[in-house]
C-alpha cells in the first residue's frame, strides 16, 4: 500500500493533516519556535554518522497523544499511540546514533502539548530532542499520524511530517516519522521504512528445508512465500518491490525465477537453460543480470525481465558470477576465477572494459555496490569469512566484521549499513541474520522465526 504524504502546513497551529489545509480549533496553542536567550544559542543538533555509538544523542520519543479514544482494528487509538512511540524508538535506538528515552522512562504528555513543547521539562531530563505526535481516527477508516521533532537548547521546531495509512500499516507510520527524525539530524537518507527478503532455513545442516521469507527490516510483518518444497537462494527485490528474482531448485534443476508477491504466481526467467543462478535486477528493472553454466563455462548474462533471448556479458573461461550493477546502471561489479582465485572485477554494463579491483591477499566475493555509487561491499575469504567493503576503484579496503563465517552482503537503501548472514561452526551450526553500519561498531542480530541467510535489502517504500 502506498502512504499518503502530508507534510503539515507550518501555518496550522494544531497537530492536524489533512490532504486540505487543516482548519484548527479556536483553543489550539499555536507551534512553538522560542528562539534561545541572546548569546546562549546553541550550535544546531546534527548527529556524527561517522564515529558509530561513541557518543549517541539522547532523544525523548513520549506516547503519541490520541486526538480522541477511537476502536480501530489494530486496537484503539491510545494503544496506537504507544505502539508507535515503541517502533520509533527502537529504530532511532538499532541505528546506533540515538540513545532514545522511551515512553516508559517519561510522563505522558497531552494532545494540546504536541506543537508546544514544555522544554523547560525536557530539559531537565538531559535529552537534546524531543519528538512528539499524535494519532487520529479519520472517517473514512484511515489513521492520521503526525510527528514533530524538536531541538530542546534552542527551543525550536526543526522538521514535521504527517502520514495517512490503513489501520494495518500503522508500523509504516511509526516508520516513516523515525526515518524523518533520522534524516533531519543526520543529513543521511532514511531506511526504516523498507523490506527484507531471505532465505528461511530449517532443519539439519545437510538437508536443509530453504523458504522464500519477507520481512520489514525490524523483523516486523514476518510471513513464508513459498513452503519449502523446493530449496530457494538469493532472492532479490525489483526496483518497484513488487517481484523478488531468486534461483530454485524446482525438479532439482537450478534455475532463476521470478516471484509477484501480489499474485504468490513464479515464473521461469531463463527457458531451456540448465543451470542459472545469482540473480538480481538493473535498477531501471529493465533487465536481470544472472549467471548461466554452458558447456562447462560460467559466464554473466542479461535478459529483458519479459523474457527472450539473453545477452552474454562475459565470455573469459572461469565461472563469472555474482554480478551487481551500479546505481546509475552503467556498470557492474562481480566475481570472477579467472586470475587463480576468486577476485572482484568492474565493467561496463554491456561486457566492456572488465578489470580487477581487488588485491587485498585473499578471496574476495558476492559484490554489492552500494545504493549511493561509492562503495562495494563484499566476502573476504582469508582464513574465516568477512564482511569488507571498498571504493569502485578498488582501494579504500575496510573490514566490518570478524567472524568465523559472514557473507553476502545487502545494502540499505541509504547505503550506511549493512545486512549479512553469519553461520557458526559444526554439524549442529545455524545461521542467522545480521546488520552492521559502515564504522563496523554497530552490530547486531535480526530477529526472525527460524534460522536465515541470504538477506536481500529491498528499496525505500513509496
Amino acid at each position: 500500500m502506498r502512504i499518503k504524504w502530508l507534510t503539515i502546513a507550518l501555518l496550522a497551529a494544531t497537530p492536524g493533516l489533512a490532504q486540505q489545509p487543516a482548519t484548527p480549533p479556536a483553543s489550539a496553542p499555536a507551534p512553538a519556535q522560542q528562539p534561545a536567550a541572546p548569546g546562549q544559542q546553541p550550535p544546531p543538533l546534527e548527529v556524527s554518522v561517522t564515529g558509530g555509538i561513541s557518543a549517541p544523542l539522547p532523544i525523548a520519543i513520549p506516547v503519541l497523544p490520541a486526538a480522541a479514544t477511537v476502536q480501530t482494528p489494530a486496537g484503539s487509538t491510545d494503544e496506537l499511540g504507544a505502539k508507535l512511540a515503541e517502533v520509533m524508538t527502537a529504530d532511532l535506538k538499532n541505528s546506533g546514533l540515538f540513545t532514545p528515552l522511551g515512553a516508559e522512562r517519561l510522563r505522558a504528555i497531552g494532545y494540546d502539548e504536541v506543537t508546544a513543547p514544555q522544554f523547560d521539562y525536557w530539559g531537565g531530563t538531559g535529552v537534546q530532542a524531543l519528538v512528539q505526535g499524535f494519532v487520529r481516527a479519520n472517517g473514512d477508516g484511515t489513521l492520521t499520524v503526525g510527528c514533530y521533532l524538536y531541538d530542546v537548547f534552542a527551543k525550536a521546531e526543526l522538521t514535521r511530517q504527517g502520514f495517512v495509512v490503513s489501520p494495518a500499516d500503522w508500523r509504516r507510520a511509526a516508520h516513516k516519522c523515525a526515518d524523518t527524525i533520522y534524516a533531519r539530524l543526520t543529513g543521511e537518507g532514511p531506511y526504516f521504512d523498507s523490506r527484507v527478503a531471505y532465505v528461511s532455513e530449517t532443519g539439519p545442516k545437510g538437508r536443509r528445508i530453504k523458504r522464500l521469507a519477507i520481512m520489514d527490516q525490524d523483523g516486523a510483518n514476518h510471513r513464508f512465500l513459498t513452503n519449502g518444497q523446493s530449496i530457494v537462494l538469493t532472492p532479490r527485490f525489483a526496483p518497484n518491490q513488487q517481484t523478488i528474482v531468486y534461483m530454485s531448485y524446482v525438479n532439482d534443476q537450478p534455475r532463476v525465477y521470478v516471484y509477484d508477491i501480489g499474485s504468490g504466481r513464479q515464473r521461469l526467467v531463463v527457458q531451456n537453460a540448465s543451470l542459472t543462478f545469482a540473480p538480481r535486477f538493473s535498477p531501471d528493472g529493465r533487465y536481470i543480470l544472472f549467471s548461466m553454466a554452458v558447456g562447462g563455462n560460467t559466464d554473466l548474462y542479461r535478459v529483458s525481465v519479459n523474457g527472450g533471448a539473453a545477452q552474454r556479458l562475459t565470455t573469459s573461461p572461469g565461472i563469472d558470477t555474482g554480478g551487481s550493477y551500479s546505481p546509475d546502471g552503467g556498470k557492474i561489479v562481480f566475481e570472477s576465477d579467472r586470475s587463480g582465485s576468486q577476485q572482484l572485477y568492474v565493467m561496463d554494463a554491456d561486457g566492456g572494459n572488465q578489470r580487477r579491483i581487488s588485491f587485498g591477499g585473499g578471496r574476495y566475493a558476492t559484490p554489492v555496490w552500494s545504493p549511493r555509487g561509492d562503495l562495494i561491499a563484499f566476502t573476504k575469504i582469508a582464513g574465516n569469512f568477512r564482511i569488507g567493503v571498498m571504493n569502485p576503484g578498488g582501494g579504500g579496503e575496510k573490514l566490518l566484521t570478524d567472524d568465523w563465517q559472514d557473507e553476502g552482503p545487502t545494502w540499505s537503501p541509504n547505503g550506511r549499513v549493512l545486512m549479512f548472514f553469519r553461520a557458526t561452526q559444526g554439524s549442529s551450526g545455524k545461521a542467522d541474520i545480521w546488520s552492521v553500519d559502515l564504522t563496523g561498531v554497530n552490530l547486531r542480530r535480526l530477529p526472525t522465526p527460524l534460522d536465515g541467510s541470504d538477506p536481500g535489502w529491498g528499496p525505500l517504500r513509496p
